[in-house]
């Protein structure tokens, strides 16, 4: 089953970072975003991933071309020009970088890539968010629904502390419960290929053209997870992401933490515990 990141939005209320590069390539703990989201799927047995660019792709293609060549530690002949890889390791994912266009919509960069997805059910999420969902069992729910489309349903995380008045004083302030928040879309969507004839063309919104459609006629099921959830749509959610994954308790990471810490992308470093 493949992997589908949505990965070619500009990305513009995180321009302190867009600026020069994709928002999944926004890093954390040294890492862009989007590897943090391939590994939790790798974790779950989904190592086959369909990666729809746009905006500054050449910067995700040049990170996974050089993942490989920058692995592991290697001695280099000056003089000759000649390089020897040791104690190489990398991931165990095949990578496949389409070009959506720049200004496609999230339904238009979709049907780009239909001839990758016309085999079977595959996996949909945003390359900007990360969760611990169990993605088996969204899977297992969403082949129970029998529908076309699955969302995972979030409570979104809250962002402003809750004041309780007595006339004009304040009875009560406390930091609001992430529980009193509606559910909302979080991505990580499981798709029947028959989604992909819903879209027109480049201009298609995913959210508002398709998923609507799908939820009047009673084809869109949502799969509700009370766990961690957490999107990156500005500096501040950088700098959340960021602290968690330094305090050595970032939810999301449930891979073994070996290749997690490494200083340079594609490359180990011995001094950091496994």
């Amino acid at each position: 089953m493949k992997v589908v990141v949505l990965a070619g939005g500009l990305g513009t209320r995180l321009s302190e970072e867009t600026e020069l590069k994709p928002k999944p390539m926004v890093e954390i703990g040294s890492r862009p975003i989007l590897w943090h989201i391939m590994k939790h799927y790798a974790h779950h047995g989904f190592g086959e991933f369909v990666v729809a660019l746009g905006y500054k792709g050449e910067t995700v293609k040049r990170y996974f071309v050089d993942y490989h060549a920058l692995s592991g530690s290697m001695s280099i002949d000056l003089s000759r020009g000649s390089i020897q890889t040791h104690e190489r390791e990398c991931e165990d994912w095949k990578v496949h970088l389409i070009d959506t266009g720049e200004r496609s919509m999230t339904g238009g960069r979709l049907r780009r890539l239909a001839p990758w997805l016309r085999g079977g059910t595959f996996l949909l999420t945003y390359g900007d968010g990360v969760s611990d969902v169990d993605i088996p069992a969204l899977v297992r729910f969403h082949r129970r629904s029998g529908c076309m489309a699955t969302v995972t349903a979030v409570r979104p995380p809250a962002r402003f502390g809750g004041l309780v008045f007595d006339g004009d004083r304040v009875s009560a302030f406390a930091e609001k419960s992430q529980v009193e928040e509606g559910w909302i879309n979080g991505g990580f969507m499981v798709c029947e290929p028959d989604i992909l004839d819903l879209i027109d063309d480049d201009a298609t919104v995913l959210e508002t053209d398709v998923l609507e459609r799908l939820a009047r006629i009673g084809q869109l099921a949502a799969y509700r997870h009370n766990g961690f959830w957490q999107c990156m749509d500005t500096l501040r959610d950088v700098r959340l992401l960021q602290s968690l994954w330094e305090s050595g308790d970032a939810p999301w990471k449930v891979w073994e933490s070996e290749w997690a810490q490494a200083l340079i992308p594609g490359m180990s470093v011995s001094s950091v515990a496994a």
